[in-house]
Order: structure tokens, then C-alpha cells, then sequence
């Protein structure tokens, strides 16, 4: 994951005066020699044919230097000095009780700055701060706005790269490649450690673009979740173009249901207590919050759609794992609180964030099976499903939002 080392820096230089090549030093609490920057590409137009030069006030010497190597040669990131960014108003023990506490934490939009680069030996490597002491020289060369669209671009490029390094997802060429009986426990392990090594790496693409105006692309794209980002493409489409009559969504007419015509809302109760009572367990609506009521019911309507299972690796396995975990998790997040157990905010947001990696791979895999389909009726149910799951998607966004700003 990314090393992170902005409270141990002490000063440093970035030199951008020459075109497509970006120069520096960095001088670290606890370290006698500074890191050597030698990178491809160019800063954002601010600092683009410039020399910066950065003081922080209170350096502080930490563990996250440890094993760093003075030659960061590498790529270029993201590197700025206005990117926007909420910055609490209050110091760090004060925002640790205010969280603790489930109050609001004062927060204002400042301008920041944000050096990235993607390193030989350490990888991603950035410093983010809004309190260090900046001095910039005037413009030796301006990047035009058509060039650093294309070095923005690149850095994308650059940041998916290094998570898929990251993320090392196993290779499934053929749905029939992996065995279609149960796994055994060195099997699962491997899976278990695939889901947290993507969790992580979409827990850092977060904190990169949750700000941005154009993150889900950017968090679809940077996670190679191409799927998803074509259901993204798809989805606006539609939005933009609300009367459209394409014949194969032709009945796909407006519907008060979260999950649009031939899904049936007013059997959700009997549809949960089904599956309460094959499991043996009582079902109590009271106890079910609502988005956990939508994700398992989305899930079961996802295996009623499905007629084949096509084996693990499948678009088709992908969609109901996925949408499974998805329900499983809100209930253990969000369910029973009625009984006076309230589990605490750490917990909700990192099971909320979980479910939202599920909730894209879900929607991959769903923009998959709607291209393959042939059937128009199929393809419309697939549609459909997908705007479901994004409306969930979207909720648990805004859940997210209300728990941080509690």
C-alpha cells in the first residue's frame, strides 16, 4: 500500500522546470541523507514548469520511513498544490473523541498540497498536507489544459497499474477451470486473502477520490473494474436520455419498486421469511433495516433470474456471491439494533465500505451477463437488476456520509 510520510518531512524541493521530467529532494525526520526524486512526467499546471519549494512546521520522526530507499526514481502521480480537501478544525485528539463521541467534527475546504509518485523500489509513495510553509517560482514553460488532461490521464494509467500489483486477482481464463465442488481450507485462504488484499486497495482509492467530481469512474477505472465502469457509461446514457426506445428495453416502463416491473416488492416479507426459516431462524421485520431488506431481496431476485450457474469465476457466480455477501454483511451491520445492541461506528463504516467493493464486482458482473444475453426480456431483467443495485450503491454511499458525520 501507499507509504504515507508527510508528518516526517521536514523540507524538500520539486523541480519541474524541465518539460516531461520532474526532479527532487526530501529531507526526513530521523534520516541523514534526503530521498532523490527522479521521475517521468510533469506536475499539474500550477506547479507545472516551476520549482517548489515545502517547510513543515512540526516534523515529527515516525515508523513510516523505515525502509524507505533514498533513489525514488520511478513515474509520476498526482502532484499539486490546489487540490481541495476537507481538513477538520480541530487537533487530532479532539477529532479521535469527537468520532468517539458521534458528534460533529468542524471541517473546512482548503487548498492542499498532494505529491505522489509511483517509485522502483517503494512503490506509491505520497505527502498530503495543508499546513506546510510553500514557496513557488514563477512559470519557466506553461502545460497547456490539453496536456494535462493527458498527464492526468497517464497518472490514472499509473495508479491502476500499481493496483493491480496490489491487488494480484487470480487468473480465471475458462469458468470451467476451477474445481465446481467445495473448496478446501487452502482454497478459501487464498480467496480470503485475495478479499482483503482488494479491500485495502479499494480502501485507499477512497481516501484518493472520494472528493473528486469524478469518482466513481475514476475508483471503477483505477480498480480495473471494467464492468462497472461500462454499467457507469450505461447508466448515464439512460439518465441522459429519458425517453429512449430501444427495443430491447421496450417494456422496460417506470416503476414505483426499487426494483422495477417483474420484481415483486409486496412479497418481500414472505421472500425473507422464507429464507429466516430455512435457516431456522424467526424472522422479525422489525429487526431488518431497510437497505438490508432491499440487498436481500435484490439477491434473491438475482438467483431467480439466473437459471444456470456457470461455476465459480462466472460472471453469473460473481453476481449472486457477491449480492450474498452484500446482505450478509448489512445485516450483521445494521440489523437488530431494536434489541439495544449497537455496534460501534468503526465497525458500520469498514462493513459499509466492504459492501460497497462487492456492490461494484456485482455490478461488473451484471453488465456482463446483460451483454451476453440475447433475449430481450433477459436483457431488460438484467437492466433492471443493475439499477437496483445502483440505488443500493448509492445508499450505502449516503450511510457512509451520515456515520462520518455523526
Amino acid at each position: 500500500m501507499a507509504w504515507r510520510i508527510e508528518q516526517a518531512v521536514v523540507r524538500g524541493e520539486i523541480d519541474n522546470t524541465v518539460e516531461g521530467r520532474t526532479t527532487g529532494r526530501i529531507w526526513l525526520a530521523g534520516c541523514d541523507a534526503p530521498l532523490q526524486l527522479a521521475l517521468d512526467g510533469d506536475c499539474w499546471r500550477d506547479l507545472a514548469g516551476t520549482r517548489l519549494h515545502f517547510e513543515n512546521p512540526t516534523p515529527r520522526p515516525g515508523p513510516e520511513t523505515a525502509g524507505l530507499a533514498v533513489d525514488q526514481s520511478g513515474l509520476i502521480g498526482d502532484m499539486t498544490a490546489s487540490r481541495k480537501a476537507k481538513v477538520p478544525l480541530v487537533s487530532d485528539e479532539e477529532f479521535q473523541a469527537l468520532c468517539h463521541a458521534q458528534l460533529e467534527v468542524p471541517f473546512e475546504w482548503r487548498n492542499t498540497l498532494y505529491l505522489e509518485w509511483f517509485g522502483e523500489f517503494n512503490g506509491r509513495v505520497v505527502i498530503e498536507a495543508s499546513t506546510f510553509l510553500l514557496t513557488i517560482s514563477a512559470h519557466e514553460w506553461e502545460l497547456d489544459e490539453d496536456a494535462e488532461a493527458a498527464q492526468k490521464l497517464a497518472n490514472l494509467n499509473a495508479m491502476r497499474d500499481f493496483m493491480t500489483l496490489v491487488i494480484q486477482r487470480r487468473e480465471v481464463e475458462e469458468p470451467g477451470e476451477e474445481p465446481a465442488g467445495e473448496l478446501d481450507e487452502f482454497a478459501w485462504e487464498e480467496r480470503l486473502k485475495e478479499s482483503d488484499r482488494l479491500t485495502d486497495a479499494y480502501q485507499e482509492v477512497l481516501e484518493k477520490y472520494m472528493d473528486d467530481e469524478d469518482s466513481e469512474r475514476k475508483e471503477a477505472f483505477v480498480m480495473s473494474w471494467d464492468g462497472l465502469l461500462d454499467a457507469l457509461a450505461e447508466r448515464d446514457e439512460a439518465d441522459g436520455n429519458a425517453g429512449f426506445d430501444e427495443d430491447e428495453d421496450a417494456d422496460d416502463d417506470d416503476d414505483d419498486s426499487l426494483l422495477g416491473d417483474g420484481f415483486d416488492d409486496d412479497a418481500l416479507d414472505d421472500e425473507l421469511a422464507e429464507l429466516s426459516d430455512a435457516d431456522g431462524i424467526p424472522f422479525d421485520e422489525s429487526d431488518s433495516h431497510p437497505l438490508q431488506a432491499s440487498a436481500q431481496a435484490l439477491a434473491s431476485q438475482a438467483m431467480d433470474l439466473l437459471e444456470n450457474d456457470d461455476g465459480p469465476g462466472s460472471p453469473s457466480y460473481l453476481l449472486i456471491t457477491n449480492l450474498l455477501q452484500v446482505s450478509g454483511k448489512l445485516a450483521s451491520a445494521l440489523n437488530g439494533h431494536g434489541s439495544g445492541y449497537q455496534p460501534e461506528t468503526g465497525f458500520v463504516l469498514a462493513v459499509l465500505k466492504r459492501c460497497l467493493n462487492w456492490l461494484n464486482e456485482a455490478l461488473g458482473a451484471c453488465q456482463d451477463l446483460h451483454e451476453a444475453a440475447s433475449d430481450p426480456a433477459t436483457r431488460a431483467n438484467f437492466r433492471k437488476l443493475q439499477a437496483a443495485a445502483f440505488q443500493i450503491r448509492d445508499q450505502i454511499v449516503e450511510l457512509r456520509r451520515n456515520f462520518k458525520q455523526t
